[in-house]
């Protein structure tokens, strides 16, 4: 049976669908559609199996936990990049995040996540192990902890801390130009840059 505010089931649907995306309310989900339908059926289709291929097809990079096109993202086999630094970041928002300040050049580690007792997310939970062979294996001389400011981030910044603090390389954090409790996605670019500029030993 049809809801009142709709003509067509098929409508319906495509709205809903649309709505079920983060931060579209049915109204703007409903603008979406009609938008869709307006176009030629070609660009529908085209713009559908864009989102196929992307589920199907993308991958994690074997290095850093990014997503990519093929098993090495293009971050870490650029060979111009400062392969003695990682960046250890959340999610791949905060590598898109600071890749737009322009302002540093060496590599990732893409975490995933971070502890979260209330969501039940603990160490075990996340890559740590790979981010400790990765250091152990390579020639890293630094590892920057650019997790968010919230106790949950510093909580994950101090675990990762006591397990790095065995090898020898320089822990730093990212200044406090990020407030506490800030998400690095949600910081401008101009404060996240300099944040990982004037990043500082990492202090316990």
């Amino acid at each position: 049976m049809l809801k009142p505010s709709y003509s067509s089931k098929l409508l319906e649907n495509a709205v809903e669908q649309f709505a079920t995306l983060p931060g579209i309310g049915k109204k703007s989900a409903l603008r979406m559609a009609l938008f869709l339908l307006k176009q030629p059926t070609e660009n529908v289709r085209k713009f559908s199996e864009a989102f196929v291929d992307f589920k199907e097809n993308i991958c994690r990079c074997s290095e850093c936990n990014m997503i990519s096109d093929s098993e090495l993202c293009p971050i870490c086999s650029d060979m111009r990049r400062d392969k003695k630094t990682i960046c250890v970041v959340e999610s791949v928002r905060d590598v898109l995040s600071i890749e737009n300040t322009e302002r540093y050049n060496g590599l990732y580690f893409v975490l995933g996540g971070i502890i979260s007792p209330m969501d039940g997310v603990g160490p075990s939970d996340l890559p740590v192990a790979q981010l400790e062979e990765r250091v152990k294996s390579s020639d890293i001389q630094e590892v920057i902890l650019a997790l968010s400011t919230s106790m949950e981030g510093e909580t994950t910044s101090f675990y990762l801390y006591k397990i790095l603090s065995r090898y020898t390389l320089n822990i730093t954090t990212i200044a406090r130009g990020v407030a506490f409790g800030d998400d690095l996605e949600y910081t401008d670019e101009l404060t996240l840059a300099k944040s990982i500029e004037n990043r500082q030993p990492f202090k316990k």
